[in-house]
């Protein structure tokens, strides 16, 4: 038996590679990285292919021991030179991600050391860093001392674990669930639908509240439909609000929607998963009023914190109505009692193994300082405000409401020609031409184009380009 175990470990020990090997690799891994960046000022935004990254198929798992160099190289090829690139300043379609360079190094720091950041026991240090990430995001939004929340990995897990926080706090049963209402309107994001279905929410009413001309949510409104549900024997209980709605960058009017939630008793949760780090921007300082009354708040440190996919966060007013929903002890877990400092992130959260998310926010914001976030997120203000108004000044093209924050939506209207079809004719020239990626929405069954200035990368430049290939397809197509 001993001798098996001898073999055994000598090729086990290969998953434990000497300082050449892993220098070997990092030169390597490094110069990828290096070359991807210096490239993007000349790489495009959006590369169709028919094949699609179907040679990565030829890289299959298998038994033997591969090169790191033809595994970079097809990385290249069938992963970065096709579909939507999210680094690039020419992305402004969706809400883009950010991906800043020092997430990446601080995600390499959290993946070698491996801490367990669910439990502070584990890794008291790294639950420190999360839990002081997430008080400053509190304080930024205007939440007292004793509010709470958890680093997730995007706002749909986050927009889930809040409505799960308010099914528990109204102590709603299943039996319950068919006369329970939850508020919210059209313009909502589809996670909202999502997290409704994971909830076990399903059969509960689902009130669409009317928008005002701008696509706001309308209070008036919200208030009727409550009164008349409470008379009709329903359980109203949860209010869906948005800053930043994904089609149009849109902000509800919180203030008063706050207070008609505080005097009818209902939880009170605002979706800023895209809009709600511009609460750096001081001039939008207006348009945060009412935040702070939310129940819970939806974050995505991945759009406007120009941070990698998968980093997202939740946050709850009242600390304990996250632990009434989420903290649940196991027999295995016995030695951390009695021995934590603060909450662990896994006793707020549906997660239990849990990624050191902490490391890739933390780092970024302490190497650059909030200043250049902060000109970042109001010079993507005034690039909308620009495009907003320069589009407007060529001949056939109406626009969307104004823009909010950094989302616009624009459409040609051809004389003589089918508007909804001339438009996504324009659209995939302008994703044809690849340098600049847009997509599109439909509102009250209208085709619009829609720009979203997101991306830390998107400057100038590429909002003047934008502009040129517009003006030439119209030039060529009328």
């Amino acid at each position: 038996m001993i001798d098996k175990i001898r073999e055994l470990e000598k090729l086990s020990r290969l998953l434990d590679p000497k300082a050449s090997q892993r220098a070997k690799w990092n030169s390597e891994v490094l110069d990828y990285a290096n070359t991807f960046l210096n490239n993007l000022d000349t790489s495009k935004a959006f590369i169709q292919s028919e094949e699609n990254g179907k040679a990565i198929y030829h890289l299959d798992i298998e038994e033997k021991a591969t090169a790191l160099a033809p595994l970079l190289d097809s990385s290249t090829k069938n992963i970065d030179g096709v579909g939507i690139n999210p680094a690039s300043g020419g992305h402004m379609g969706y809400i883009p991600g950010g991906g800043l360079y020092p997430s990446a190094l601080g995600d390499f720091m959290a993946a070698v050391s491996n801490r367990y950041a669910g439990v502070f026991y584990a890794a008291p240090g790294a639950v420190r860093l999360e839990n002081m990430l997430v008080k400053w995001m509190c304080g930024l939004m205007g939440y007292p001392e004793h509010a709470i929340g958890n680093l997730t990995s995007g706002g749909s897990i986050a927009n889930l674990m809040a409505l799960v926080t308010a099914r528990e706090v109204h102590k709603l049963k299943a039996r319950d669930f068919e006369r329970s209402v939850i508020y919210l309107t059209e313009q909502a994001h589809h996670s909202i639908l999502k997290a409704i279905r994971i909830s076990g929410l399903s059969e509960a009413q689902l009130r669409y509240i009317p928008l005002d001309e701008n696509l706001k949510l309308s209070p008036s409104h919200l208030e009727k439909a409550i009164i008349a549900d409470k008379k009709n024997g329903l359980i109203p209980f949860y209010i869906n609000t948005s800053f930043g709605t994904t089609n149009t960058g849109t902000v509800d009017p919180l203030k008063p929607i706050a207070a008609i939630a505080k005097k009818h008793k209902l939880w009170l949760h605002v979706d800023a998963a895209y809009g709600g780090f511009f609460k750096l921007v001081h001039k939008l300082d207006s348009k945060f009023k009412g935040i702070e009354e939310a129940d819970s708040i939806t974050l995505d440190p991945h759009k406007t914190l120009f941070l990698p996919y998968g980093t997202g966060a939740v946050l709850i007013k009242d600390k304990a109505h996250l632990l009434k929903a989420y903290h649940c002890l196991a027999d295995y877990m016995q030695d951390v009692i009695g021995k934590e400092d603060e909450i662990s992130p896994a006793d707020i959260s549906a997660e239990q193994t849990k990624h050191f998310r902490g490391m890739r926010v933390w780092l970024p914001l302490k190497l650059f300082g909030l200043k250049p976030f902060r000109a970042a997120l109001e010079e993507k203000l005034y690039l909308t405000r620009y495009f907003y108004e320069e589009i407007q000044k060529i001949a056939g093209f109406e626009v969307g409401p104004e823009p909010e924050l950094s989302v616009a939506i624009f459409r040609y209207v051809p004389k003589g020609k089918n508007a909804d079809e001339f438009n996504k004719t324009l659209l995939e020239a302008i994703q044809q031409d690849g340098r600049i990626f847009l997509s599109s929405t439909n509102i009250h069954h209208v085709f619009w184009i829609r720009v979203a200035v997101v991306q830390f990368r998107t400057h100038l430049e590429q909002i003047e380009l934008l502009l040129d290939i517009i003006k030439k397809y119209v030039k060529l197509n009328t």
